[in-house]
């Protein structure tokens, strides 16, 4: 007998995806992980977050995280989305003082 669990991914990205308006006013993009093609829908209100982020930070990464939704002939759909933006520094490297 199999334990219940949830399936939950997270996808990162770090440059601003293309997007179309669909039913609803929801902003509509595509990811492609590995040759799978994630299908996102998000709200504008979350969408803002990534064009926020584009704008305002000279480098940015991005976590989009839901469940995996339908299967589509390319990949999967990713329900429910949310998005977290993140500003990343750039690394700093230090001279040896030898």
């Amino acid at each position: 007998m199999a334990t219940t669990g949830k399936l939950e991914l997270t996808i990162k990205i770090s440059e601003l995806p293309e997007v179309k308006t669909v039913e609803n006013g929801l902003q509509y993009f595509e990811l492609d992980c590995n040759g799978r093609i994630f299908a996102v829908a998000v709200k504008p209100k979350v969408w803002k977050k990534l064009t926020d982020a584009q704008a305002n930070y000279p480098m940015w990464v991005a976590a989009i995280a839901g469940q995996m939704g339908a299967m589509t002939p390319e990949g999967f759909v990713l329900d429910q989305a949310n998005i977290q933006v993140f500003e990343k520094k750039p690394k700093v490297v230090e001279a040896d003082a030898g």
